[in-house]
């Protein structure tokens, strides 16, 4: 733990992960926690957030803060960097992770709300927390906003339309909020490919056997290997990297991003 504090230098700092209490959010959380990071953890139930924050605590000693939060409604990722701002003070790692993608019987099927719930939770919040937080941290100490997409932003499957159309428009978010927030707060994207996490436990056998075929490393991915690229990211490791998209996949995608 005191290596990774030493090697990323986050001590001190405050990381705010939406998505945080699962998954690949869960990993960032713990992995920015070992690092030295306060943490702020954010999802749609409370409970799963407390517990984290309790096993945050008790290994790392920083402070943890739950909120529940549905990053698809515009006033709670407002509330949600309001109530970060007022307990911390600062913010100077947003980590945009939550995402969803349902399923759908056919593209003809796919209802105005399921479109519009998969854009909200996917691109909308994520849209007004880099708008909020990172005006803050561009008045203030800067910052890094990391957003997490999907490799179905350049190579969807048939069954991602709405997914993948989501993420796309995620890659051209932060190449434009790179833009906007620089110099002081540096954007960029992980691109991650299949990942084994709770998720994936729906998959059915063949999508199982199908990644020792489809990815060149045979095989997905375990979600603590999207741990360092986020440190690198959110830390001054990367203090020369803004506008970035890298892919996390075992090599899944031919598009570099």
């Amino acid at each position: 733990m005191d290596s990774q504090r030493d090697v990323y230098g986050l001590e001190g700092r405050v990381a705010l992960v939406t998505g945080g209490s699962r998954g690949l959010g869960r990993e960032m959380v713990l992995g920015l926690a070992r690092a030295g990071a306060d943490v702020v953890i954010a999802s749609r139930k409370l409970d799963a957030c407390e517990a984290l924050a309790n096993e945050v605590r008790e290994e790392t000693g920083r402070r943890a803060l739950p909120v529940a939060c549905h990053v698809g409604k515009w006033e709670e990722c407002d509330a949600l960097a309001d109530r970060a701002l007022s307990e911390f003070g600062a913010v100077h790692v947003l980590i945009n992770n939550a995402g969803m993608s349902p399923l759908y019987p056919s593209l003809e099927e796919v209802t105005e709300a399921l479109w519009d719930k998969v854009m909200a939770v996917n691109l909308k919040g994520a849209f007004r927390l880099s708008a909020k937080l990172g005006t803050h941290m561009a008045a203030g100490e800067g910052g890094s906003i990391i957003n997490v997409s999907s490799v179905a932003a350049v190579q969807p499957s048939p069954i991602e339309a709405p997914y993948g159309a989501a993420k796309a428009a995620l890659h051209n978010l932060t190449l434009s909020t790179a833009r906007a927030f620089a110099p002081k707060v540096r954007v960029n994207c992980i691109m991650p490919g299949p990942f084994l996490t709770d998720i994936s436990k729906a998959w059915s056998p063949a999508m199982h056997e199908g990644l020792k075929r489809s990815v060149p490393l045979g095989r997905g991915g375990e979600a603590h290997e999207v741990v360092g690229a986020a440190l690198y990211l959110a830390s001054d490791l990367a203090s020369y990297t803004t506008g970035a998209i890298l892919k996390i996949d075992g090599g899944a995608a031919y598009p570099a991003g």
